[in-house]
């Protein structure tokens, strides 16, 4: 099995076996992009173990549960939170990344009752941004029944994402959390404009930035323009302690994993040097902050809620 491959097994593993409890039932946090409303929509909550294997590879376990304790989380977990975020942009309503879905039975999958609870209908996201092609990211797409969960919605995705997971096996799918993957690119196949790494999908408004290492295609996305504008990174970081104090550790998750540890590296010094606002799904929820510099080299300083 390849390596990639390998890595994604242990994820999988890890969080079926190392789930934390259900996410609230609803859990929202609305906030401003620009002149953009936009909304953080939690879909559930994963744990992984500190072991060696499941989450930082090559590293010494004691040295882990030292850069976890230091940056004020549990020690002998890494908690990794799942939220999609939701933006009204003019007349379109623009969902990036969808979540689980049912794909983790009941540890994730919340982001319908999140939606309804923040007054969002499916029926109204008129466009989908998909970062790559795991299952706690393009889960969410569809229903319990295989229908497309956001009927009238254009699904973007990179076209190296695309092919690559249009190319997956039933067998190698469930490597990377994925039920029924033939199904899945059937209904997604009519929705979905595949771009190419970097392109300008909405000028002024969207645009796609290309994070490499983590699968065949990831990209992040720029949120519009100017100090406001906010980066959607995807899961070029999975921890809000781990991949910013220690950007050059390996991840197992990364299909390349020292591409991936360079990406984040170049992310984490960029991010300090502009200031950029940040949105991150697998930090602490609602997950929208800035990277900054401090006397470890770099912190996750969450933005203030109101």
């Amino acid at each position: 099995m390849p390596a990639v491959l390998s890595a994604l097994v242990i994820l999988l593993v890890g969080m079926t076996t190392h789930a934390a409890p259900p996410a609230p039932a609803a859990q929202f946090q609305p906030f401003k992009i620009d002149n953009y409303s936009a909304v953080a929509l939690k879909d559930g909550n994963l744990e992984e173990p500190v072991d060696g294997k499941s989450f930082i590879v090559g590293q010494p376990n004691e040295a882990v549960r030292a850069v976890l304790k230091a940056g004020g989380a549990p020690a002998d977990h890494i908690e990794i939170s799942i939220q999609p975020l939701l933006v009204h942009a003019d007349d379109r309503v623009l969902l990036f990344d969808t979540g689980a879905g049912t794909f983790f039975g009941d540890i994730a999958g919340k982001l319908p009752e999140s939606m309804k609870a923040a007054g969002e209908k499916p029926a109204s996201v008129t466009d989908i941004f998909i970062s790559h092609a795991h299952g706690d990211h393009i889960g969410g797409l569809v229903t319990s029944t295989g229908a497309l969960a956001f009927p009238n919605a254009t699904i973007h995705i990179p076209a190296p994402e695309w092919k690559w997971l249009s190319g997956l096996s039933a067998d190698e799918a469930k490597n990377y959390g994925i039920q029924q993957v033939s199904a899945l690119v059937s209904a997604m196949r009519p929705k979905v404009v595949a771009f190419e790494p970097g392109a300008d999908l909405l000028p002024g408004v969207v645009k796609a930035v290309e994070l490499k290492g983590h699968t065949p295609g990831h990209s992040g996305y720029l949120i519009g323009s100017g100090a406001d504008s906010v980066l959607v990174f995807g899961d070029a970081m999975h921890s809000y302690v781990l991949s910013v104090r220690k950007p050059s550790w390996h991840v197992a998750f990364d299909g390349d994993q020292q591409l991936g540890a360079s990406t984040r590296v170049a992310l984490v010094k960029s991010s300090v040097a502009s200031g950029q606002r940040l949105y991150a799904e697998h930090f602490p929820f609602p997950g929208i902050g800035k990277i900054v510099k401090d006397k470890d080299g770099a912190t996750w300083q969450p933005e203030p809620m109101h």
